[in-house]
């Protein structure tokens, strides 16, 4: 009381007063803050334009983004018998039946566009990341699209962060760990599977009462190129969940877990394959034990996964650069599939931008291009970014979409090809379609929306935050 200058009678009606509206686990130190004003709680949120329940105490939510998670994959795990724990909370009796959909991504359908659009609840012409890779035209170099100051708005994660709420954000792919922990306060928990031993990251397990990743988990992380690195991710998340609630301090207050997973099987093997089978499989364990833990779970995907080669089995690859050369246009290619992780995909997906040099020539160039076998749209910018929801200053003058079996390079001489002797790959509009589970009954509206197809992606946190039923 005579730290915040007020009576000491006042300081006891304040505390009493907010012992009744709020949870007792609530710490004193909380109480005084918001009587100061240093700290406003409120019972929701709002970011980017979207409302957001802040989750209640004791409600711990995990959302996980599994990168390539097809449909087909679900199916035919489920059909092996694979998904067990996932249908089980499917047919449940109800209040506790969970529910899934069917639901729309970001297009293009890469990696950091649409994880960005699910921890923004927004599209790309709104949070700014529009691909993996772009021209920066202010600098003339063409980048990775990994560093925050590609960022144009404030994540649901750092929101909620600033409320009170707990957040860990675990990855399989360092590349985007600084985007989606962008904002965090230093009280929440971030690494990545890739830089999992750092010293960083062992400083921050120590408030879950470890020393390192290898206390937390009993194992080193494995290499980035397996299956091991997405079931390490999710198993970590587990891990870091199973501690908290040991803890009494955390396991009384709210909590947010966002984890992503890379799409190492997805590109490497079939929806029916043993290797496949097995991968989800353990994804299954994994949610099960998510579950009857008590959290509340959403689970849904960044794109799908489509075979992109000829009947001989080698890539089918039109090159535009070399295309577009041979009929006289010079042009740069930018290829916004590009990651450090070529040993999936080459740097060849379904979509390309291009910046023609001579503008005279842009509707030569798309009249060209759209007449070529292979190519599914040809889009202006105006249109793309119309259609697509894209940031107009962060693609080129003509997007391009290949269909279902074909992506887009730049020239043969770019693309090394010798570590993928089989191309799958996405980016385009057949890779739009992605499963979204929650394991919770939901509101009828939102059971509706998710029963429509009307629902995306980005809309993961609008259904664990609004959608289920208390």
């Amino acid at each position: 009381a005579e730290y915040m200058g007020i009576h000491p009678l006042t300081f006891r009606a304040i505390v009493l007063c907010a012992c009744v509206r709020v949870c007792v686990c609530v710490s004193i130190q909380d109480i005084m803050h918001r009587a100061a004003g240093c700290v406003r709680l409120f019972s929701s949120c709002t970011i980017n334009g979207r409302n957001y329940k802040r989750p209640q105490a004791n409600t711990s939510m995990v959302a996980i983004l599994l990168d390539g998670n097809a449909p087909e994959y679900i199916e035919a795990a489920t059909a092996r018998g694979a998904m067990k724990n996932w249908n089980d909370i499917l047919s449940r009796q109800s209040p506790r039946r969970g529910e899934v959909g069917l639901v729309q991504c970001v297009v293009p359908t890469f990696t950091n566009p649409n994880n960005v659009a699910v921890v923004t609840g927004s599209l790309p012409n709104v949070n700014g990341i529009c691909g993996n890779y772009l021209f920066d035209e202010e600098t003339n170099q063409e980048v990775m699209m990994n560093d925050t100051r590609f960022l144009r708005c404030g994540t649901i994660l750092a929101e909620m962060n600033k409320q009170g709420v707990e957040v860990a954000v675990v990855t399989a792919k360092d590349k985007l760990l600084k985007l989606l922990s962008h904002g965090l306060t230093s009280n929440s928990t971030g690494f990545s599977v890739e830089k999992a031993n750092d010293a960083s990251v062992s400083a921050q397990l120590m408030k879950y009462g470890v020393k390192d990743i290898v206390s937390l988990m009993t194992r080193p992380p494995p290499p980035i190129y397996g299956a091991d690195a997405s079931l390490f991710c999710l198993e970590a998340g587990a891990q870091l969940l199973r501690r908290r609630l040991t803890i009494p301090s955390m396991a009384c207050k709210p909590a947010m877990y966002y984890l992503s997973t890379t799409d190492y099987i997805q590109h490497k093997h079939q929806p029916d394959s043993q290797e496949a089978i097995d991968f989800y499989r353990r994804i299954d364990t994994i949610i099960g034990e998510l579950d009857q833990m008590g959290a509340v779970v959403g689970i849904t995907g960044d794109h799908g996964m489509n075979d992109k080669v000829k009947a001989d089995g080698s890539p089918n690859v039109v090159y535009l650069e070399d295309l577009l050369r041979q009929h006289g246009v010079e042009s740069r290619v930018i290829l916004p599939i590009t990651d450090p992780y070529v040993v999936h995909h080459g740097a060849l997906g379904s979509y390309a931008t291009i910046y023609v040099s001579d503008k005279a020539l842009l509707a030569k160039t798309q009249e060209l291009l759209s007449t070529v076998p292979g190519v599914e749209a040809v889009h202006s910018r105006a249109k793309a970014c119309e259609l697509l929801g894209l940031p107009g200053d962060r693609i080129g003058d003509i997007v391009v979409l290949g269909d279902r079996g074909t992506v887009l390079g730049r020239t043969p001489a770019i693309h090394d090809l010798t570590q993928v002797p089989y191309l799958r790959s996405h980016g385009g509009m057949h890779e739009a379609i992605v499963p979204l589970f929650i394991n919770r009954p939901l509101k009828r509206s939102y059971t509706e929306k998710l029963s429509s197809g009307s629902a995306h992606n980005w809309d993961l946190f609008d259904f664990l935050c609004n959608g289920v039923e208390q």
